[in-house]
């Protein structure tokens, strides 16, 4: 795992921990490498905003897939799931004191929401997500979940995102719907909304969680404004 975990620098007072999981396809076994366009999108966003995830207290992970493909059609576990529970599992092993949120884009943010009931995990911030209405929300039990999805993304369903989220809010501590006005599916329109975005949900999560962050100007750095 250690070999597909990039992690920024540790910041001096280690708070928390955000892992960010990139995109994917329904179906796809070829193996992830880092010409892949979905995790090239997540990269960039890592490196954005980590500048300001790390003024705050809080070190970033990015994770990358081992396959590009959810395909759990034979009723398995899908092969992201199985990936991002090493991964948090690693990341406990190593910090056990150190809480985590889970910040994915598309079947990143499906793949949180399925391992949200990882130990320590406190919650999920869903980018442009990929929420099946039907999908299990039973993971979120006790946690917090954002789902911010653009009005004009037409690669996954705001509608079937809404659904998800009201779902979940039975059985979440939180669950919200966050729309960005006029921005698609793949964050390149838009990137200095969607960078502050992120950080402003995921320090949400962690301060509603009792992880409370300096007073800090990161979320409107030069860094996340970049786009």
């Amino acid at each position: 795992m250690p070999d597909r975990l990039t992690m920024s620098p540790l910041p001096d007072r280690h708070r928390g921990t955000v892992l960010m999981l990139h995109g994917g396809a329904e179906h796809g076994d070829r193996p992830v490498d880092h010409r892949s366009l979905a995790l090239r999108r997540t990269r960039s966003m890592f490196e954005a905003v980590s500048p300001a995830f790390a003024a705050a207290g809080f070190a970033v992970g990015l994770l990358r897939f081992s396959v590009k493909g959810w395909q759990a059609a034979d009723g398995g576990t899908p092969s992201p799931v199985r990936d991002a529970r090493l991964a948090v599992r690693d990341l406990r092993q190593e910090r056990p004191d150190v809480p985590i949120v889970l910040l994915g884009h598309s079947m990143g943010a499906r793949t949180a929401a399925w391992v949200a009931d990882e130990d320590g995990v406190l919650g999920v911030v869903g980018l442009a997500p990929w929420f099946p209405s039907d999908d299990p929300v039973e993971p979120l039990t006790g946690k917090r979940l954002v789902a911010v999805h653009g009005s004009r993304d037409r690669i996954t369903s705001p509608k079937a995102t809404r659904i998800f989220v009201e779902r979940a809010a039975a059985v979440a501590d939180e669950a919200r719907y966050v729309e960005l006005r006029g921005r698609g599916h793949y964050m390149l329109a838009g990137i200095a909304a969607w960078n502050r975005t992120a950080v402003r949900e995921t320090l949400g999560i962690f301060d509603a969680s009792g992880v409370r962050e300096p007073d800090v100007r990161g979320i409107t750095s030069q860094e996340c404004n970049q786009g």
